[in-house]
């Protein structure tokens, strides 16, 4: 509407449109103390006292709290606003940890469901191999629409249909808008995983429909199409007037969400969520910049385009009209991205882009807080929630000059990026062991050995034991590196840690975790390798470069963080106590007063929350207590799981008569694992009930706990031999 004088009519229609909770507030200009009037919904969550009124979720993808040199301050320590109103209004919990295989799709997928991979289906990202029928493997992407079939971009011969969100059932999992649109309250996407959009390939058949218009324009102008379709949606509640035929709206259609979910619809794509919420419907950023692609298509900008001003601004529209649950996404900032994108390149701590990112990022913060008090959008009434998918593990030359912070002095990197190693010609080389096969290229390769042979074939033992002795020259130090390969599973092992799924075709052969200086790709050319750098070697460093490792075990990248602020959240103080990505959403709905139809694998942070803001039958000894040995021994990065981690390395590098000592070890953990899925289930029954304001019953409670304290006995068993 911008530029155009409104008749009587069209003051008249904007008043209707206002009041039934249709219209975006426009943006009052910089500086100003007046309060806009936010549109009118109806959303009925049930927080204790009635105080939550809006949520809003912000999940970066690799930004640290802890520092990656010990002289340059952490992403988070440069992004004083964010960090400040964190710390000054709620909790940071700063013992956060991802999931296995911790990349963006499975950190962020936890994080929303609660659960761990095997429950949600995607333990190996951000791209994974099936099995075919035949033995070989194919491609699949962890980035599809939530109800979409598995992700096969080559298409032609796809031999895998099952849902992309596969449950632990066969199903497709759960959806994590559910229990809010159930409460009348439209939920907002902005490049949150699965939750919106992800492709134009599956994704458009599978809510538009194969010969719907979206797919014809998919077919005659992808670029805009893209723009249009991804990245960008909304889940409305069933008596929302914002999802209607007139704005474009499709059926959300999840035909296996437990006890039904119908006659609910969503808006899929910026092209028809942005005539909702920006006025003229142009997006545009904090800065009033227009979003748009690197070839100038607006709308959605792409993933690495999602920088904080950009999805900041996505965020404050949504609540502004209306939707008052809003869940976003922002791109790292540790890797240049050009224009939307169109570039990557990597950054070390301190060097002058990654400090002026961190710079940007601070102050689109700053307007975003700014923003929503105008709003009346603050700790009062707003549940805050900020996190990240995993951490990393930076790849390059010790910084110059020696000291330098990145502040003051800004530093700089002689050689920065992975080592990139093919694995198969390097074992070809060193072993003479031309067993195919292919990896997920990662620095933890997920080996999938063609013929998908058994954990305790010959040639998959094999492959495990020289693994397990691969060296070769490391281009950096200049010296034979041993040991590359500091962790090995196979099957029964990745049972334990979560990454056994309900599509057996997912399952990799077994997967190495290596030193994560490293990271490991599998090709047939060359076939040996005529000297080490053939096929270990630094990439120079241009517009496409990556230095920033995760995927693998080390405690940096296992380490995130969480910051909580709003009504029922302390606030003073850090939270040092241990949590991982499961226990975000248990601890989000406890406090909304909601519930999911299925149980989580974490539980609510009581610790961080006011008494009174949640049932007290959670808050009790027994209940801590409970909660905590969950984490311990059931999380992927808890004490049992990284104790028989060492186990299954022992057991897979073994080499003894009749594989006696593989066969007793792999027996031993396939048991304890068993017996911790009961313990698990137990205690997870308790704390279930506890939520709903069960007390917990105290001799049930200290069983448990002494039977999981026995299971942590002997997963260190497992761990010395």
């Amino acid at each position: 509407m911008k530029g155009r004088r409104l008749g009587l009519f069209g003051f008249l229609l904007i008043a209707c449109l206002i009041a039934t909770g249709f219209a975006a507030a426009r943006a009052k200009p910089n500086g100003s103390s007046a309060t806009r009037k936010l549109a009118a919904t109806g959303c009925q969550l049930a927080s204790a006292g009635d105080n939550i009124k809006h949520v809003i979720y912000i999940q970066f993808d690799n930004t640290h709290f802890l520092r990656d040199n010990a002289n340059v301050r952490s992403d988070l320590e440069q992004m004083p606003h964010l960090l400040n109103f964190i710390r000054g209004n709620g909790t940071l919990l700063t013992n956060d940890h991802t999931v296995l295989i911790s990349h963006t799709a499975t950190g962020i997928l936890s994080s929303l469901t609660g659960v761990y991979p095997d429950r949600m289906g995607q333990p190996v990202s951000n791209s994974f191999r099936y099995f075919t029928p035949a033995g070989t493997s194919r491609t699949g992407v962890s980035f599809a629409y939530w109800t979409a079939p598995l992700f096969d971009p080559a298409g032609t011969g796809q031999t895998d249909f099952k849902p992309e969100m596969i449950n632990e059932n066969g199903k497709i999992a759960p959806a994590p808008w559910v229990p809010y649109t159930r409460a009348g309250c439209d939920v907002g996407s902005v490049a949150t995983a699965n939750t919106i959009l992800e492709n134009t390939a599956i994704d458009i058949p599978t809510v538009f429909g194969a010969n719907s218009p979206e797919a014809a324009e998919v077919a005659s102008n992808p670029g805009q199409a893209f723009a249009d379709f991804v990245g960008i949606g909304v889940h409305c509640a069933q008596d929302s007037g914002l999802c209607t035929e007139a704005n474009h709206s499709r059926p959300d259609l999840l035909p296996d969400e437990p006890n039904g979910y119908t006659n609910y619809h969503g808006l899929f794509g910026a092209k028809y969520v942005d005539p909702q919420i920006f006025p003229g419907g142009t997006p545009t950023d904090l800065n009033g910049n227009t979003i748009q692609d690197a070839t100038g298509h607006v709308g959605f900008p792409g993933f690495d385009g999602m920088e904080a001003t950009v999805s900041l601004s996505w965020v404050a529209h949504m609540q502004e009209a209306g939707i008052p649950v809003t869940y976003a996404y922002i791109s790292d900032a540790h890797d240049g991205h050009g224009t939307s994108g169109n570039i990557h390149f990597a950054y070390g701590p301190g060097e002058t882009g990654y400090v002026q990112q961190l710079a940007d990022y601070d102050t689109a913060f700053q307007k975003f807080f700014d923003r929503l008090a105008l709003d009346g959008i603050n700790r009062s009434n707003t549940l805050f929630v900020f996190t990240v998918d995993e951490g990393d593990h930076f790849v390059g030359d010790q910084p110059t000059p020696a000291g330098c912070d990145g502040l003051t002095t800004p530093c700089n990197y002689n050689r920065v990026g992975e080592i990139n190693g093919n694995l198969s010609a390097m074992m070809r080389t060193q072993f003479n062991d031309t067993t195919p096969f292919t990896v997920h290229s990662d620095d933890a390769p997920t080996v999938y050995i063609t013929g998908n042979p058994s954990q305790t074939d010959p040639a998959t033992r094999k492959l495990e034991r020289e693994m397990a002795q691969l060296n070769w020259l490391n281009p950096y130090t200049n010296q034979t590196e041993h040991n590359i390969m500091v962790a090995l599973a196979d099957k029964t092992e990745m049972k334990t840690l979560h990454m056994i799924t309900a599509d057996p075709a997912r399952t990799p052969t077994f997967t190495p975790f290596a030193d994560p200086n490293w990271f490991f790709f599998a090709s047939n050319s060359p076939a040996t390798c005529a000297t080490p750098v053939a096929c270990a070697f630094i990439p120079g460093r241009t517009s496409q470069s990556f230095a920033w490792n995760h995927g693998d075990i080390q405690d940096e990248i296992a380490s995130t963080w969480i910051g909580m602020v709003g009504p029922g959240v302390k606030h003073g103080s850090d939270y040092t106590g241990w949590t991982d990505h499961t226990d975000v959403r248990p601890t989000m709905l406890s406090l909304l007063g909601l519930h999911d139809d299925y149980s989580h694998d974490g539980r609510p942070v009581t610790q961080i929350l006011d008494s009174g803001a949640v049932p007290a039958t959670l808050q009790t000894s027994d209940a801590l207590a409970l909660g905590d040995m969950l984490k311990r021994i059931d999380a992927p990065f808890g004490q049992f799981a990284m104790d028989t981690l060492k186990g299954s390395t022992v057991a897979l590098a073994s080499d003894t008569n009749h594989d006696n000592r593989y066969t007793t070890l792999e027996k031993s953990i396939a048991q304890v694992t068993g017996q911790r899925d009961q313990v698990v289930d137990g205690i997870k029954a308790l704390l279930g009930a506890a939520e709903s304001g069960q007390p917990i019953d105290h001799t049930q409670a200290t069983a448990l706990l002494d039977r999981a304290q026995g299971l942590l006995g002997r997963a260190a068993g497992l761990a010395g031999h």
